[in-house]
């Protein structure tokens, strides 16, 4: 090879990086996090309504680690308690963001998304209670529908509303955020087996020095990787949900840039960690966990389970009344601030899209209910999220094309 041809091809080698750092930026799209949720999800359903559905079982149930601290684990669970912490720590970094320096950063602005949350968990919570009241397991079901997916509904948006402002998407991600974490509050004080005083001790301590090093600006990933890490063990060891340890090092993240830095290390994480979170940790979470029997069988044992039957009248219908419902009298009162560029119209739609309970909802349903029971709300959950999906879609594609019209006719 002659000198200029090998100075061609070491000028050509950076473009490889390029090619990977391009591979990230598409995995942070909301468009594209929704598509790989939405394959994770399908797959799994494929395989739990096949052949190989046994197979499905057998990996998912799979138990790996040791014994001790309770770290014996099936490949669902680690989905479950470990992965899924870096999909809440992402989350915990995002509303982080978002209440210093973000929408959320104006009181009046702040409200209204976190009253809009806190209706769509008041309303659905009742209604399922109320109709699933006096049967076995709805005395903790009632907490499914509370819940509204962060990733799936701003994939879904993403997909049918390119055309919102960004205001619209900022008001979704706020609300799911708070919504979010407001379910993980729920698991906590529900969901928590034989609490343990000293690991949560620890957990505590181990945060605080999380928060030290955050404030002293120490960034070596050397001290702050095994202390995540042994935070989540503390959490997870105590008895509250192992997704607690998540959210809290996230809201402890530093978000506002010194002088000297080129970025925060709430948005250097943020940007690190979100491709693996859309692209890793959701999909294998939804992979062990969206697979449940839907055949006409299933089908039917939904339509007479009244647990059921509250999960998907919460998420379909009890998230819009309460999300549009409480935005509406926050606006009106006075206590919270609509963006301008939203129409109720499109509020209505982004109530829709609250419906969407897939993770989380999930992820209670597998914690309030065992065996058959687990498996028939696992499968309302999903037809719920599918129904307010496709419900939402249409009316954004509907009101897109309106306005695409209105302005080719000016």
């Amino acid at each position: 090879m002659s000198k200029a041809a090998r100075k061609k091809s070491r000028r050509a080698k950076p473009d490889r990086s390029a090619r990977t750092f391009d591979l990230g930026a598409y995995l942070r799209t909301e468009t594209v996090g929704g598509l790989v949720l939405l394959a994770a999800t399908a797959v799994a359903l494929l395989l739990a309504n096949s052949p190989a559905a046994e197979l499905y079982r057998t990996v998912r149930d799979l138990e790996l680690g040791p014994h001790l601290l309770h770290l014996n684990l099936t490949i669902g669970e680690w989905a479950t308690d470990g992965l899924l912490a870096i999909f809440f720590f992402v989350a915990g970094l995002e509303l982080k963001r978002e209440l210093v320096i973000g929408e959320l950063s104006n009181r009046r602005s702040a409200l209204l998304p976190v009253i809009a949350a806190l209706g769509g968990m008041v309303v659905p919570a009742v209604l399922a209670f109320a109709i699933g009241h006096g049967t076995p397991g709805a005395h903790a079901a009632w907490a499914i529908p509370v819940a509204t997916d962060i990733a799936f509904a701003l994939g879904v948006l993403s997909l049918t509303g390119s055309w919102m402002p960004t205001a619209a998407r900022v008001f979704l991600l706020s609300l799911a955020v708070v919504d979010d974490l407001g379910a993980i509050i729920v698991i906590a004080v529900l969901f928590t087996d034989g609490l343990s005083a000293l690991a949560l001790l620890a957990a505590v301590a181990l945060c605080a020095g999380y928060w030290f090093l955050q404030r002293k600006r120490i960034t070596s990933p050397v001290l702050y990787v095994p202390l995540a890490v042994a935070t989540w063990v503390a959490v997870h060891s105590s008895g509250i949900h192992a997704t607690i340890a998540g959210v809290a090092l996230g809201l402890l993240t530093r978000v506002r840039r010194d002088p000297h830095e080129p970025a925060s290390p709430a948005m250097r994480l943020e940007h690190r960690l979100q491709p693996w979170s859309a692209g890793l940790v959701v999909p294998v979470f939804a992979f062990f966990a969206a697979g449940v029997p839907v055949d006409a069988d299933a089908l039917v044992a939904i339509g007479g389970d009244r647990v059921a039957i509250a999960v998907v009248v919460g998420l379909v219908v009890g998230k819009l009344i309460g999300i549009f419902g409480s935005s509406f009298l926050a606006v009106k009162l006075g206590v919270g601030a609509k963006p301008e560029s939203v129409s109720w119209r499109d509020m209505a739609a982004l109530a829709m899209l609250g419906g969407v309970g897939f993770t989380v909802s999930l992820l209670i349903a597998e914690l309030s209910l065992t065996g058959d029971a687990a498996e028939r709300a696992k499968a309302a959950v999903l037809i719920a999220s599918a129904i307010s999906s496709l419900l939402a879609a249409t009316v954004l594609l509907r009101r897109g094309r309106k306005l695409r019209n209105g302005a080719a006719e000016s």
